[in-house]
This record gives structure tokens, sequence and C-alpha cells, in this order.
């Protein structure tokens, strides 16, 4: 019979051990660290009515969707986690408490080209904190505390969370009698990091059909750069003229001040008057983090306010604020850029037990009483040669085998060996699980991402 040649689809990323268990570090990382602050996992299904994935219209969303029909349902893979975080609210708003802090995990799916670094199925790891009619602004202040909080758990230090308001922008617009036009002009600067000013203005001139003081004015606008009370003291000037920038000048500022009360060291947030997240869906605080030696990767974390999650399911309102870490493309460039760390430990054990007698419930009971002390242990039974055995620990990077024969079963003991250092030792089950916890622990490099 001819064989099938085993193929992966293009866009679908399949890891290696070692490097699937780097991403379940981070995943674990992001886990802790929302739990932390007090958010609670959600899980929705990946398959949904195509209608309720569809609810907003077409456009890019029906393109990209993976949409079939299953008898007389018609059904669509979730492109995002927030169109189903919508749903679940809508569907269960009278059985939560709110504000309902929620933090989801999950692959996602987009029938998109494939390319470098883009992805047909990818995991998002999202948190978002909904409001019943109101949502008070501290909660847009702890989003990028929480964000600080998870990049320097991964190892980084060199990042900023660039942080604006889309009221400020605006009521700005509005100033400049751009009210009708301020989506579109948003959308324009939100691309001035990839194309650069000239070509921003010439956009503005030609594509949103602005008048060149209009153009000049925004730019202007935007170049505002300083300290983070720098800016907020030149945001100043423009007070008083409009009651939508007053608002948004007051949240943006309140940000600022809650931010340094939360631990947040200014190196790694600043007040950027050109995000503006491209998406009219944002109405208050808007995110992007960058990593300061990596701005070709782009934003690695964004979100923002928005007045109304749930619009398309319920008359509810139902505020909220979050943000969306693209945890599969993040995971892709850091290994591209040599960024995950090689050290980490990868190892599926601690130890690996070696019975070296043909009967081994020995072992087995051993093998029971090192996982009962929290000590990962794999029993290797198989009849190979001892040269195979340890090469399959060293292959596998498991630091200590322990080996059982008939002299340390006479004993009460068992030989643990260090396959780091090669110190070798007989101990009884108790001091050998205390020897190989404290092993592991200086051994420990949890760290997943090294800067460069």
């Amino acid at each position: 019979m001819e064989k099938l040649k085993p193929r992966t689809l293009s866009g679908f990323m399949e890891l290696l051990p070692a490097p699937q268990t780097q991403m379940e570090r981070m995943m674990a990382i992001l886990r802790e660290t929302y739990e932390l602050y007090g958010f609670t996992p959600l899980d929705t299904p990946l398959l949904e009515s195509a209608e309720i994935l569809l609810a907003k219209g077409g456009g890019e969303s029906e393109k990209q969707i993976y949409r079939f029909q299953k008898g007389d349902s018609d059904l669509a893979l979730r492109f995002d986690l927030t169109v189903p975080l919508a749903k679940y609210v809508a569907l269960h708003a009278g059985e939560l408490s709110f504000p309902f802090r929620r933090y989801q995990i999950g692959k996602v799916y987009r029938g998109e080209r494939a390319q470098r670094g883009r992805f047909r199925e990818f995991y998002q790891a999202d948190i978002d904190i909904i409001g019943d009619g109101k949502l008070d602004i501290l909660n847009e202040a702890e989003i990028p505390s929480i964000i600080y909080t998870i990049f320097r758990r991964l190892g980084l230090t060199r990042f900023v969370i660039r942080v604006n308001n889309r009221k400020l922008l605006n009521g700005f617009y509005a100033l400049l009698g751009l009210t009708e036009k301020s989506g579109d002009i948003m959308r324009t600067v939100d691309k001035l990091d990839k194309i650069g000013a000239d070509k921003v203005r010439v956009i503005l001139l030609e594509d949103c059909g602005l008048a060149q003081e209009q153009a000049d004015e925004i730019l202007r606008f935007i170049a505002i750069k300083g300290t983070n009370a720098e800016v907020l003291e030149k945001l100043a000037d423009w007070q008083g003229k409009n009651e939508v920038f007053d608002l948004g000048l007051s949240e943006l500022t309140a940000v600022v001040k809650y931010l340094g009360a939360f631990g947040v060291p200014e190196e790694n947030f600043a007040v950027d008057l050109t995000i503006a997240r491209g998406l009219d869906y944002y109405t208050g605080t808007v995110y992007e983090t960058t990593l300061l030696d990596h701005p070709e990767i782009g934003s690695v974390c964004s979100g923002g306010r928005y007045d109304s999650l749930a619009e398309y399911y319920t008359d509810r309102q139902l505020p909220g604020v979050g943000i969306s870490i693209g945890l599969t493309r993040l995971f892709y460039v850091l290994g591209e850029q040599g960024m995950l760390n090689p050290n980490l430990p990868t190892a599926p054990a601690d130890c690996l037990l070696l019975p070296m007698t043909e009967d081994v419930s020995a072992a087995v009971r051993l093998a029971t009483e090192l996982r009962k002390a929290g000590i990962r242990t794999q029993i290797y039974s198989e009849q190979k040669k001892f040269k195979a055995k340890m090469s399959y620990a060293d292959k596998l990077g498991i630091p200590y085998v322990v080996f059982l024969g008939e002299d340390e079963i006479a004993q009460g003991v068992c030989s643990v060996k260090n396959l780091r250092t090669g110190e070798q030792v007989s101990l009884p089950a108790e001091g050998a699980a205390k020897l190989i916890r404290e092993g592991i622990s200086a051994m420990s490099d949890d760290t997943v991402i090294i800067e460069k």
C-alpha cells in the first residue's frame, strides 16, 4: 500500500517537545498573572453558529472565517475571542457578577493567506473587564499594569506600553471640524510607525480630503513628545475648548497617575498621541506594547476601552476594557530573534528511574514514593543496553538518573546520579527526593525570554 506523505497544513504551527514546553511555560505565566489580578478562566466553543460570529455583518470577518454546513447547521470557527465573549456575557448576564473579569487563552482560526509570522490557527491570550452600565477609569489603568507584570515575568525589561485616549483624539478632530472624518484619520495616523509622517500626510490630503493646514495641525499634534508629565502639560493648551477632549485628557491623566501607583516605571509606559488602534470599536484608553530593541516585530500586546461589548446580542449596556496577545505569533518571532531561553528546563521528568532487576515491583514502589514527594519521575523499563538508557535521559535533558538494583533494594536505598556533574550517591527514598528537589531548584532558570 502506498504511504501518504505526512505534512502539516500551511499556516498551522506544530512544535517539537522542547519548544512546546517553552510555549506551555509562557501560557503558565500568563495564567498565573491573570489569576493574581483576580481574573477567572473562561473557555468558549471553537465552533459557533455563523450568524453569531458574523453579527456585525460581513466585511473582512466573513472573508477570513472558516465556515461550513453540517446538516442544516451553518457553522463557523471562531476568528477571535472577543465575539464569543460578547455572546457569553449577553447569554449569562443574569448569572454573572459585574464587573466580570475573565481571561481566556485559546486557539482561533482565520482563513487568510499564510505567511512568515502569520498563521491560520493561532493562540490568543485575552483579558477583559466588563461592567454593567458603567466601568471605573481605574480598570483602564490596571490593564497596562498587568501587561507590565506579564512581560517582566517573561524576562523582558526593554519594552514600552504606549497609551492614548480616543476621546482626546475625537475631541481634537472636532476642534478642527473633522468629526465625520475622524475614523479615517485615526486609521491613517495609526500607520505612522509603518509608513512614516510624509506618507501619512499624503493620505490625509489625498484620501481623507483634508486641507493642508488641517493635515499640518494633526501632524504637529501627534508629534508632541516628552515625559508623560510634559505631554499632559502641553495637551492642557487645548483644554476648555471641547467637552470630549477635556474628558479624554482627564481620563488619560488619571491612567498615568494610577499607573505610577501600580508600580509601573515611567520607562515602561508612555503617552503616545499616535496610538489610535484602527478599529472604531475603541472609545477610551488604548494601548500598544512594543519591544524597544525589536520595533520591527510591531505591537506584541494591544487593546483598549470600548463602550458596548454585546450590542448585537442585547440592549444591556456592557462597557469593557481588555487586551489581546497574539501568543503564537509572539512565540514565533521571539524564536526567530533568538530570544527564547535555551536554558529553560524542558525535560519531561526530573529523574529517570532505571530498574536493574527482573522484577520491577520495587522500582514501581520507589517511583510512587518519589512522585508523592513531588518529583516528576519516569520509569524506563525497556530492554535496552545501559548506554541506550543513559542516552535517552541525556537527549531529553533529564537531570537525574536513579538506579535500583539488588544491592540497593537489600540496603533500603537507591543510587542517584546527577547527569550534569557526574556525582553519584546512595540514599533512602526520602533523601533521594530531597536531593533531587534541591538540585532542580538550584538549576532552574524559568525565564522564558532573554533580551538581546
